[in-house]
């Protein structure tokens, strides 16, 4: 079974940074792809930026240019760098990964984590 822990979520004020954190344990021979979504209240979850093993990164329009999504395939773990961030992206913040072990594929999903931008 495969287990994602977020990290590095809070409270910022506006125009501040925060890096969010994502490991992944258990029975992985490989990470295809690995993301955050984020979901605000009353909203549907979004896609906030992904990245494939080999480095390939997708962004959402609203957050080009100021969050940065990267990886360490060696820890089996994804970053997000988030800069200038606005009230509009206060939201839960949730990591995804899509792989397979040995015998059997897994897109597991991790428990989220709170981000709030607020002055």
């Amino acid at each position: 079974q495969v287990q994602l822990v977020e990290s590095g979520g809070g409270l910022v004020q506006p125009g501040g940074s925060l890096r969010l954190s994502c490991a992944a344990s258990g029975r992985i021979f490989a990470i295809n792809a690995m993301g955050w979504y984020r979901q605000a209240p009353g909203k549907q979850r979004e896609l906030v930026a992904t990245i494939t093993d080999g480095g390939n990164t997708n962004y959402a329009d609203s957050v080009k240019g100021r969050f940065t999504i990267s990886r360490d395939n060696a820890k089996n773990t994804v970053y997000l760098q988030m800069n200038s961030l606005e009230p509009e992206d206060t939201a839960a913040y949730y990591c995804n990964a899509d792989g397979r072990g040995r015998y059997t594929s897994f897109n597991v999903w991790g428990q989220g984590t709170q981000v709030t931008v607020s002055s």
